[in-house]
C-alpha cells in the first residue's frame, strides 16, 4: 500500500538515492530541502515523480507544511560537516538543532505516525571502547557532534512525551553516488576517488592510521526503510555501518586496487575536531530492523567509483 512521505533534505546525497528507493517502491515522495547543500542535479531524473517543496528547517511554518498528510519523515536534512561547524557553529546548531524540533512538532502536530533521524556517528567522540555500542556514553567532540546528539535527545524525548514515534540512526561514513568531490567539504572517500583517477596526491590529515567505518549508501538507504517500519524500533538509536574498520591509509590504496591507478598520499595536520577512531557494533540494527549490511566496501567503492566517474 502507497504511503505518502516526507524526505527533509532530499536534494542531499542520502537523501536523494532514498527518494529513488522509496520510489521504486510505490511511495508517493514529497522533498523538502533549500538546496544550501543538497543540488538539484541530483532529483533532475525524478523531479516529475515527486513533490518538491523548497524552504530551510528553520522555518517552522515551511516545515509544517511540508509535513502535511504524511505518513513518515525521513529528516535527512542538516547542515554536514564537522570543519564548517568548526567555523561557524552558530548556523549548524540552528540548522541541525532548531530544524529538528521543528520537524518533529511538525510531524507531532500532523499526526504523523514515525520520523526517521538521520543522526552521526561523531556523537561518540573518542570516549569509550571499540566497537562503538548505543548504550555507551556519548562524547560528542565537534559542534557538528553536539548539534546531532542534542537532535537526537529531542527524538527520544517526542517518543517518551508526546508518543511520535521516532527512530535515530547513527550513520558511519557513508559514501556511494551523488556524493559531490568538489565540494570544500567533501567527505573522504569521493576526495580519493576523484585524487586518484586525477593522479593527484590524496590529502590525508594525520598519520592515515586513524580507523572508519565505511559504510556503502545501499545499506543505510535499506535501513532507513526498514526503521519506517519495525515495530520495536522506536525510541531507540540505532549503528548503521559495516562492522568492519579500515584505516584512511587502506581506504586510499583499495581505492587505487580499485580504479588501477598508483595512490600518492599527502599528509597534513590533523583536522580539528576530529575523532581517532571509529567503527560500530551493529547487533541493535539486526535486533530491532532485522538488516544486515549487504554491500562491503570493495563492492561499495567499485560501485561509487564508476558512478562518479560516469558522472565527472
Amino acid at each position: 500500500m502507497s504511503r505518502r512521505v516526507l524526505i527533509t533534505g532530499g536534494g542531499g546525497f542520502i537523501g536523494s538515492n532514498l527518494v529513488r528507493r522509496l520510489l521504486e517502491q510505490g511511495d508517493d515522495v514529497r522533498v523538502l530541502d533549500n538546496f544550501s547543500t543538497g543540488n538539484r542535479r541530483n532529483l533532475a531524473d525524478v523531479v516529475d515523480e515527486i513533490e518538491v517543496v523548497e524552504g530551510e528547517l528553520r522555518s517552522y511554518e515551511r516545515v509544517h507544511n511540508a509535513t502535511r498528510g504524511v505518513e513518515v519523515v525521513f529528516h535527512q536534512g542538516a547542515l554536514p560537516s564537522v570543519p564548517r561547524s568548526v567555523q561557524d557553529p552558530l548556523t549548524t546548531g540552528a540548522v541541525n538543532v532548531e530544524g529538528t524540533l521543528n520537524v518533529l512538532l511538525a510531524a507531532r502536530d500532523e499526526g504523523v505516525r514515525r520520523v526517521v533521524f538521520a543522526s552521526s556517528s561523531s556523537v561518540y567522540g573518542n570516549s569509550g571502547t571499540l566497537p562503538r555500542v548505543e548504550t555507551q556514553f556519548p562524547d560528542p567532540i565537534s559542534p557538528y557532534a553536539v548539534s546531532k546528539l542534542a537532535a537526537e535527545r529531542y527524538c527520544v524525548s517526542f517518543a517518551r512525551v508526546y508518543g511520535l514515534e521516532t527512530v535515530t540512526l547513527r550513520y558511519f561514513n557513508v559514501f556511494g553516488p551523488r556524493q559531490d568531490p568538489t565540494s570544500q567539504y567533501a567527505a573522504v572517500v569521493p576526495r580519493f576517488i576523484a585524487g586518484v583517477e586525477a593522479g593527484e596526491p590524496v590529502p590525508i590529515h594525520g598519520d592515515g592510521e586513524q580507523s572508519r567505518d565505511f559504510t556503502y549508501i545501499e545499506n543505510v538507504v535499506e535501513a532507513n526503510v526498514l526503521a519506517a517500519e519495525a515495530a520495536e524500533a522506536s525510541g531507540h538509536v540505532i549503528n548503521v555501518a559495516t562492522g568492519e574498520p579500515r584505516s584512511v591509509n587502506a581506504l586510499a590504496d583499495t581505492i587505487g586496487e580499485v580504479l588501477g591507478k598508483p595512490v600518492e598520499k599527502e599528509y597534513l595536520p590533523p583536522r580539528t575536531g576530529d575523532v581517532r577512531d571509529s567503527w560500530a557494533n551493529v547487533g541493535e540494527a539486526r535486533r530491532l530492523l532485522g538488516w544486515e549490511p549487504r554491500v562491503g566496501l570493495e563492492e561499495g567503492l567499485r560501485l561509487a567509483a564508476d558512478a562518479f566517474l560516469a558522472r565527472a
